[in-house]
């Protein structure tokens, strides 16, 4: 197996609970993996990585490349060289979708492994959300989504799904099982993934076996509780 590692920048708990400050730069990310997810400071819209470069999908699923001195509160990438691959057709909904990578990945006896991956496809629909920035200190993710989000679908479009599994002992670091994001082929619509039907396509996948966790180094994550089980309030977010 390749020596491959998911960097992870703070835990999804933190930002659950309104930790939006920068913690790094997408710069320093993309030193760090090729493929994954995330978002930016003050949750200034969802986060793409993909083959090195890393997009901003806005309030109303527009793509934009970022700037190498944004701020990072909180994302998750590694490298993708797609040591395992399969095809999918006929995915009716995300769920049949997250069920067959899980099936892939236990062939490979990865359920208690991390994993990054890359799905390119034909997609009947896609079923995403974003969101514009909102200034703030310890008001929780689900409020302020509540506040800034946008949904929308993307109808017969080619593009790729990109994304995390975490196991479920890793709850509070990042939401177990699949986490997805959307890049359309073209480069301009994207967002995070709550539904999707694919016609066909090609998944790459690599399993990871270790993890670095960059904490914020400011005084002010130290005022937040991370003690608290917030497994239902993220869920409803996802």
């Amino acid at each position: 197996m390749r020596d491959n590692k998911i960097y992870q920048v703070a835990t999804l708990q933190a930002l659950a609970l309104g930790y939006s400050r920068p913690v790094i730069s997408v710069g320093d990310l993309l030193q760090k993996g090729d493929t994954g997810l995330g978002t930016f400071e003050h949750v200034n819209g969802e986060m793409i990585v993909m083959e090195g470069c890393c997009y901003r999908a806005d309030q109303n699923g527009q793509i934009s490349q970022v700037p190498m001195e944004t701020g990072v509160p909180f994302a998750a990438v590694g490298r993708l060289y797609g040591d395992q691959q399969c095809v999918l057709e006929g995915m009716t909904d995300l769920e049949s979708i997250k069920t067959e990578l899980t099936r892939k990945i236990e062939e490979d006896f990865g359920l208690n492994s991390m994993h990054v991956v890359q799905i390119d496809g034909e997609f009947e629909k896609v079923d995403a959300r974003s969101e514009a920035p909102y200034v703030s200190q310890h008001i929780t993710l689900k409020t302020i989504l509540g506040e800034t989000q946008k949904a929308f679908v993307f109808e017969n479009i080619r593009g790729s799904l990109v994304g995390v599994y975490f196991p479920d002992y890793m709850d509070g670091i990042q939401m177990p099982g699949w986490h997805l994001h959307f890049l359309s082929e073209d480069r301009t619509k994207g967002g995070h993934v709550f539904d999707a039907c694919l016609r066909r396509g090609t998944a790459r996948i690599d399993k990871i076996t270790r993890i670095e966790i960059e904490l914020p180094k400011d005084a002010a994550f130290d005022t937040y509780s991370l003690k608290q089980d917030l497994m239902a309030e993220i869920k409803s977010v996802e």
